[in-house]
Parts: C-alpha cells; structure tokens; sequence
C-alpha cells in the first residue's frame, strides 16, 4: 500500500471511529449546555437559548429538539450514525492491513 492508500485508511478509520463516538458525544454536550432530564437549567447556554425564542418555544424548533435530547439522553437516529461508523471502521482497518 502507497502513501495515498495509508492516508486514506488512516482518515477512513478516524472518520468511523468518530461517527461510533458521535451517539455518546452529542447527549453529553447538549446534557452541559443545560439541557436536561428536568427541563433547562437556569444559569446555563440553554436557559438563554430558550429566551432568545420570546417565550414562545415551537415543536420541531431547534431549542426544542436540543431539550428533547437532554431529556432522553439520545437522539433519532444515533443507532444509525453507530452502525454506519462501525462499517467505515471496518472498511478503513481492511484496506490498512490489506
């Protein structure tokens, strides 16, 4: 395998292990912004976010979709981005001790 190859394995592996990451990665940053379990923290990122909407909170509004996370601990479609980054793994080890 050529240097290109190598880099490529490289980048493919980091890409995969990143999306395997990304179903654990993304509840905890949206659990420190102030969303959680019990609704928004007061004092937090989230506490502001959810004033800038004027007190009026839409469904499907990004605000709410962050607090649905927080609430659950996961998000539509982590199974998915999981799946998707164990296959770029694998690809990735295949073709560097190919």
């Amino acid at each position: 395998m050529g240097r290109v190859g190598k880099i490529l394995a490289g980048a493919t592996i980091v890409t995969g292990v990143a999306l395997l990451a990304t179903p654990l990665a993304i509840p905890a940053v949206v659990s420190s912004l102030g969303f959680g379990p019990a609704g928004i923290a007061a004092g937090f990122l989230a506490a502001s976010f959810m004033a800038s909407y004027g007190g009026t909170v839409g469904a499907g509004s990004v605000c709410a979709i962050l607090q649905s996370i927080g609430a659950v601990g996961t998000f539509t479609g982590a199974t998915a981005v999981a799946t998707a980054g164990a296959g770029i793994t694998g690809v990735g080890v295949a073709a560097a001790v190919a």
